[in-house]
């Protein structure tokens, strides 16, 4: 499967709020060690599901409207979205069960 797309506050309504794939954003920074724990996991979900489900990141230093728009307060955050709403939202390093059983619901 492909990398995991970087998306940006200026392509974020195309590639999230318009798309006609559920997404997972992974909202996330380079100095966030639990971001990076995190990391591997996001990238084996986007391999097995990425078919189906728009998986993307976010870095919330390079991008800090958006966030601040759906209100992540800590990183990493990530939200699931399903016809431009916000359907689901997962903050802190989890186990990859977590992370998966969003994606299965999204489905």
């Amino acid at each position: 499967m492909a990398e995991i797309a970087e998306i940006t506050d200026q392509n974020f309504e195309a590639e999230i709020l318009q798309s006609d794939q559920p997404a997972v954003i992974d909202f996330w920074a380079e100095w966030c060690a639990p971001c990076r724990a995190i990391a591997p996991i996001i990238k084996e979900l986007n391999d097995e599901y990425g078919d189906r489900v728009k998986i993307v990141k976010m870095n919330v230093d390079e991008s800090p409207s958006t966030p601040g728009k759906y209100g992540v307060r800590a990183i990493p955050t990530v939200l699931a979205f399903r016809g431009g709403q916000v359907v689901e939202q997962l903050q802190g390093a989890r186990p990859r069960a977590a992370f998966e059983e969003m994606i299965k619901k999204l489905l």
